[in-house]
């Protein structure tokens, strides 16, 4: 399973997301300061919807979101670009 496999179950399971997309921009990154050496899973983009996140501000929502996947830049997640729709 690919590490955007793994973050779209982990944000399913945790946010119970309305609508989710997640895509692995890693390979846009190479060579860059981050970048991992497969080539994959330290950038991703989140374009995500929630019912948990109606009446809670923008920083509330994206720290939802970094709450959720904290063990995934722990583990070298290197940049995060949440778009929440």
């Amino acid at each position: 399973m690919s590490v955007a496999q793994m973050i779209h179950a982990r944000l399913t399971e945790r946010l119970n997301p309305s609508s989710l997309e997640v895509l692995d921009e890693s390979a846009a990154h190479a060579g860059h300061s981050g970048a991992s050496e497969t080539g994959e899973g330290s950038h991703v983009r989140v374009r995500i919807g929630s019912p948990l996140f109606t009446g809670v501000s923008r920083v509330q929502r994206h720290r939802l979101v970094y709450d959720a996947l904290q063990d995934f830049i722990d583990q070298g997640l290197h940049a995060l670009a949440i778009e929440v729709i």
